[in-house]
């Protein structure tokens, strides 16, 4: 859940080119959540490949495939959505433990 957060603020914040400059005091601080939580769904989001991050600067990167890429059966940007949620799912005794 914390790496939707933070992905909802990314490309809520980012530039044309997709950059955001927003330190991490200034997202733990929007985002309520501690710098070990931000730094576990910056990870996340990074594994995914929908973020790039190179200290101060995050990029949200494409999530659509090239025109060649689609024409050859890659999943749609639906089907990516689809599957970081499932992928970032947390079971609800894990939540509970906090």
């Amino acid at each position: 859940m914390q790496a939707l957060a933070l992905y909802l603020v990314l490309v809520t914040v980012a530039d044309a080119q997709g950059l955001s400059y927003y330190g991490e005091a200034s997202l733990t601080r929007l985002l309520s959540m501690p710098a070990a939580r931000l730094g576990q769904a910056r990870a996340d989001l990074i594994r995914l490949d929908l973020v790039a991050y190179e200290r101060p600067l995050y990029q949200v990167l494409s999530l659509d495939p090239p025109a060649a890429a689609r024409v050859h059966g890659m999943h749609s940007v639906e089907h990516g959505l689809t599957q970081l949620r499932a992928t970032l799912a947390v079971p609800a005794d894990r939540d509970r433990r906090g």
